[in-house]
Formats: structure tokens, C-alpha cells, sequence
């Protein structure tokens, strides 16, 4: 995987800590939805996207290291992903997203470009 991709270590804004649920989530072209759930260990942050009817409802798994940005006042988390790389993600999986390695590895390697 590629280092950082589960670090918050690049976002600007991000207080360590900080409760980031229900903020509102943009990518570089729009909005995809909110912040249903994260984490904020080290080396294994993520945020879990509910992206409502935009797709369907789908959730999404993405490491912290796709956070670019934070502003607590506007409640907005900004990633460094498009729309579609986010849509064409790999299907979140509730069970094995925090204990599964292989499949850290798997959204990892997409978000990261490695495999």
C-alpha cells in the first residue's frame, strides 16, 4: 500500500481527534454525501461514506489519506478523488473493512494506484 493512505497526516485542517461524523464529504467535482462512521488510529484511519440517493445509497470506505482538507466550521471534508473513482470503488464491506488485511490491501492499492 502506499504510505499514508491511512493517515489523516496530509489533510489540511484535521485536528487529531476530531469527530468527524455527519460532516458533509466533496470531491474534487461535487459533493458525494456524508460521514457515516471513521476512525482516527494511526495507520489505519478511514472514513465510511453514506453517499445517499447519488449512488444509490451505497456507502463507502475511503482512507483518511484521500482527506486533503477539514474545515470544522462548514462541517466539510474535502478528498482528493473525482466522483467516479469514488463510485467505481471497491464494494464496502461492514464486516471486513477494520479486520481483514486483504481487503485494507484491496481499497488501498485502488485509492493508492498499487496492488
Amino acid at each position: 500500500m502506499t504510505e499514508g493512505m491511512w493517515d489523516y497526516t496530509a489533510a489540511e485542517g484535521y485536528t487529531t481527534g476530531s469527530d468527524l461524523t455527519g460532516y458533509r464529504v466533496e470531491a474534487t467535482d461535487g459533493h458525494i454525501g456524508k460521514v457515516d462512521k471513521h476512525t482516527v488510529e494511526v495507520g489505519a484511519g478511514y472514513l465510511v461514506v453514506d453517499t445517499g440517493p447519488w449512488i444509490f445509497g451505497r456507502e463507502v470506505l475511503l482512507p483518511a489519506g484521500t482527506v486533503t482538507r477539514v474545515d470544522d466550521q462548514e462541517k466539510t471534508v474535502w478528498v482528493n478523488r473525482s466522483k467516479d473513482e469514488v463510485k467505481d470503488s471497491p464494494e464496502y464491506d461492514r464486516e471486513a473493512h477494520a479486520d481483514d488485511p486483504a481487503y485494507r490491501h484491496q481499497v488501498g492499492g485502488y485509492y493508492g494506484g498499487t496492488v
